[in-house]
Formats: structure tokens, C-alpha cells, sequence
């Protein structure tokens, strides 16, 4: 037997049927209605349910949101960078988040199965930015740009295994700042240094070193150790994992996996242990296979030079050069450095190791790449690591519990009475109006001790009270919410008054 309900809908669409079929005068309108209604009811009956899928809500894998409390950390660190890059005569440059995927192929390396490849839109084959530095490089060769000195600030993605607690995503911020440019050598590469160590120090991240080597001192050491050309990407990769993985698994990976011949390996190992400053550079000019290599020589007079720069800007005690330092990219052709902490302020009980927090080195080559007739605009930068940054940042805030205002309200307008909303909000518009950042309770009749604790709970500094007998008076009350203090103020003196104590707090 049916189920009732089945029943009594099928009555109800008869009845209609019925009515439909009436010469009575009933009113068409009302009859099509009920008829479609009865119809739609009937059908939403008669459909079988559909099974609701479980699925968890999350955000995609190496990717999170930034709470409040976080983006007002982040901006800080953010507007510390900047400021610095425009102090230095930077121009701000934004790009695409997605290139034409032959833009950004054959520029990485082994690192090229980390771009985001994107479907098929529109007869384009698109990959999402890897980094900032090839788009910029695009940029100056499809502009015909021969000079700039530009900062960019940008997301990018990267499809490696993300791990979370050391500041790794698949997608992250990153801060560039570049010199493009035919000039004399090393000037700008120690610029670029000197911006590393004034970010760096102005965090306040704890001590640091930034390592420094040369491409071309690489290419040299390999050729004298014997390394056969065709694997000098593959073996620079592969020392580039030093920072990360052991000297005894890394000469296994180029061993066995890379087929490299053991003394080889054992000769590159002589020197990827050396690190110090200009003593190891004097050093390594008298070494008696290096010294017989001109790319090598070229490197090390570079970098001679680079560190009497260093010294004159009075940051050569932070720089030290170290041959393990290897940069897999393949764009990098001449000075490259990394910049490492030594230790961070917060004193947590494991340790808090996040590796490199900013990078970077010169490429010269990159700009003819995209340049139909192969022009080079010789370039040198480097990438702030900000997402370690702000891990750091995050952990040593939690390690010493501080807190942190998401809002930068300035002045609360509030009331202890009743029916006085039309009076805060002429009084709220007079502070918009006067550029002061002002807040009220969205309600018609909040009560006072809400409102002042609101202030606290936000940290806004100043309330404005209006009341029945201020309105009389022709005065508001302005109160100190740390102090407490309430002072009375004519009405007309109000914004100065304000203006005058944010000036002074």
C-alpha cells in the first residue's frame, strides 16, 4: 500500500487537473499557480533523496589562511622590507601570477617539475610564476629595458612537498629586489648584500651569517676535479642539498644516482668543507688545481673585490665565503649568497631550524634568453624569505604570549543613554571626515560598560561620550581608556583636542 503522503499528493494534482477543466470562473492566474505548485511538490515527493557526500573543509595542501592577528605580523614585516627597498631607489614592478609555460621551462633546472602547470584555457599552454625573477626578466626583454632597479612583492607556487612547521608552503609571498644594468663590477652585488644584512638586522631575527660563493668558481672547481661537463647542473644540484642533508649523502647521491666517479667526488669534497672570509679567498689563489682554471680565477678576483666593498659599507663580518654554497637555479652565472640564522631569539626546546631566510646572486644571462636576438642586461638581486620570516616571528610571539590589535581604531563613540544614535553617527562622520580612525556598536541602544570594554578588549586608546546633559552643554566627554581619565571638551574643539593626543601618544 502506498504511503499516505504519496496519496495525498496525487489528490491534490487531481483536484487541479479538475479545476483546469472547469467552466466555473476561476481566476486562470490562480489556477496555473496552484497547478505548478502542486506539480513541483509531487515531483520533490516522488525524487529519490540524494546522498549527501562527507568531505572535510580545509584549505589545499601546503597552502593556509592568515588570521587578523597574523596579517597585521605579516604587514609589519612587509612594510619593514619595502621601506627598505624604496630607501635604496627602488621602483615597485607587479606581473602576472601566470606565464606562457615556454617562458619558464629550461630556467630552473631539476626544480622545472615544480611548476604549476594549468589546464588548457584558450590555446595556451599556462604554468603559474615559479619565482619573480624570470617574469622580470621577461618584462625587461619584451620592454626593451636596459636599466631599472626594482623591487617586486608576490605570491608563487611550487609543487614540492611542503612542510609547514619550518615555513615551507606551495604557495608563499616572496619580496625581490633587483638591479638590471651594465656596471662596474660588484658595486651592485654589494648593494644587494647590504640590504640583506639591514632587513635581516632590522627584524631583529637573532644573529646571522650570509653565505657568499661564485657560480664561476664552481664551474671551475668541478672542471678541475674532474667533473665531465655535461653533469654540472646535476652535480651543482646536488651540492646545493649541503645546507639540508649530510656531505656522506650527498656524495652517495652523486655516486650512485649521478654516476659520478668516486675520487671525483672525494676531490669535490676538499673543498665544499672550506668556508671563511678574505684569507680563504687569498687562499684559494695559490691552490694549485684552482688556480690553473680562468673561470675560477675570474670568480675569486670578483669576489676579492666584493669583500673590499663589504668592508667599506661595514658589514664584511656578517659574510662568509663558503664553497658548499651552490644555488641549484640554473639562471645564477656569477656571485651567489644565502643568508642563514645562527640561532632565533625564541628559547623553545627543540630546535626551530626554518634554513635559508633570504637568497640570491647575479644572472647575466637570463634577459637574452627571452631577447629574439639574444641581448644581455646583466642582473643581480635577491628574494627575502618571508614565510620563514614570519614563522620566526610567529613562534618567538607565542614562546613570550604577546599580544597583538588587529584593528588601528583610534576613537570609540559611545553613549550611556538611550535613543542617541543619530547623535553618535553625526559625531562618528565628523571624525571620518577629519581622517581619524573612529568606531561605534552597530546597535541603537548599547549599553555603556559594553562599549567601554569593547575599547579594552581592542586596545583603542580614546572614547568619546555623548550624553543628554553633554548635548545641553554643548560638550563631549573625552576619557582615556588606559588612565580612565574623562575630561570635558567643547564641541567645536573636539577633532583638534584628538588630533593633538594622537599626535603626542
Amino acid at each position: 500500500m502506498p504511503p499516505f503522503g504519496f496519496l495525498h499528493m496525487r489528490a491534490w494534482a487531481s483536484l487541479f487537473g479538475q479545476l483546469l477543466r472547469s467552466p466555473r470562473a476561476v481566476c486562470i492566474r490562480e489556477v496555473h499557480f496552484h497547478s505548478q505548485f502542486a506539480e513541483a511538490v509531487l515531483t520533490s515527493h516522488l525524487k529519490p533523496q540524494q546522498e549527501k557526500t562527507n568531505f572535510i573543509i580545509k584549505t589545499p595542501k601546503g597552502t593556509r589562511d592568515l588570521s587578523p592577528q597574523q596579517m597585521v605580523v605579516r604587514e609589519k614585516i612587509l612594510d619593514m622590507v619595502v621601506g627598505c627597498f624604496k630607501r635604496h631607489g627602488a621602483k615597485r614592478l607587479d606581473t602576472p601570477a601566470f606565464e606562457l609555460k615556454e617562458m619558464l621551462t629550461e630556467k630552473y633546472g631539476e626544480d622545472s617539475g615544480l611548476i604549476y602547470d594549468l589546464k588548457d584555457q584558450g590555446g595556451e599552454l599556462l604554468s603559474l610564476r615559479y619565482d619573480l625573477t624570470v617574469p622580470f626578466a621577461r618584462y625587461l626583454a619584451m620592454n626593451k629595458v636596459k636599466k631599472m632597479k626594482r623591487y617586486h612583492v608576490g605570491k608563487v607556487w611550487r609543487r614540492e612537498s611542503p612542510t609547514i612547521v619550518q615555513g615551507r608552503y606551495r604557495e608563499f609571498c616572496q619580496c625581490d629586489f633587483d638591479i638590471a644594468g651594465q656596471f662596474d663590477p660588484m658595486i651592485p652585488d654589494a648593494e644587494c648584500l647590504k640590504i640583506m644584512c639591514e632587513i635581516l638586522s632590522g627584524l631583529q631575527l637573532g644573529d646571522f651569517i650570509i653565505k657568499v660563493n661564485d657560480r664561476r668558481i664552481l664551474d671551475g672547481m668541478f672542471a678541475v676535479c674532474g667533473v665531465p661537463e655535461s653533469k654540472f647542473h646535476a652535480i651543482c644540484s646536488s651540492i646545493d642539498k649541503l645546507d639540508k642533508i649530510s656531505w656522506k649523502d650527498v656524495r652517495h647521491e652523486m655516486v650512485a644516482k649521478k654516476g659520478l666517479a668516486p675520487e671525483v667526488a672525494d676531490r669535490i669534497g676538499d673543498y665544499v668543507q672550506c668556508h671563511g672570509g678574505i684569507s680563504l679567498i687569498e687562499q684559494m689563489f695559490q691552490d694549485p688545481r684552482l688556480s690553473q682554471n680562468k673561470q675560477a680565477l675570474d670568480g675569486l678576483g670578483d669576489l676579492k673585490l666584493l669583500f673590499e666593498y663589504l668592508t667599506l659599507f661595514g658589514i664584511a663580518e656578517k659574510i662568509s665565503f663558503d664553497l658548499s654554497l651552490a644555488r641549484g637555479l640554473d639562471y645564477y652565472t656569477g656571485v651567489i649568497y644565502e643568508a642563514v640564522l645562527l640561532q632565533t631569539p625564541a628559547q623553545t626546546q627543540e630546535s626551530f631550524n626554518v634554513g635559508s631566510v633570504a637568497a640570491g646572486g647575479r644572472y647575466d644571462k637570463l634577459v637574452g634568453m627571452f631577447d629574439p636576438k639574444g641581448h644581455k642586461v646583466p642582473c643581480v638581486g635577491l628574494s627575502i624569505g618571508v614565510e620563514r620570516i614570519f614563522s620566526i616571528v610567529e613562534q618567538r610571539m607565542k614562546t613570550f604570549g604577546q599580544k597583538i590589535r588587529t584593528t588601528e581604531t583610534q576613537v570609540f563613540v559611545a553613549t550611556p543613554q538611550k535613543n542617541f544614535l543619530h547623535e553618535r553617527l553625526k559625531l562618528i562622520a565628523e571624525l571620518w571626515d577629519a581622517g581619524i580612525k573612529a568606531e561605534l556598536l552597530y546597535k541603537n541602544n548599547p549599553k555603556l560598560l559594553t562599549q567601554l570594554h569593547y575599547c579594552e578588549d581592542m586596545g583603542i586608546p580614546l572614547v568619546v561620550i555623548i550624553g543628554e546633559q553633554e548635548m545641553k552643554e554643548g560638550i563631549i566627554k573625552l576619557r582615556s581608556v588606559a588612565s580612565r581619565e574623562e575630561v570635558a571638551i567643547k564641541r567645536e574643539n573636539l577633532v583638534a583636542e584628538i588630533q593633538k593626543r594622537l599626535s603626542e601618544s
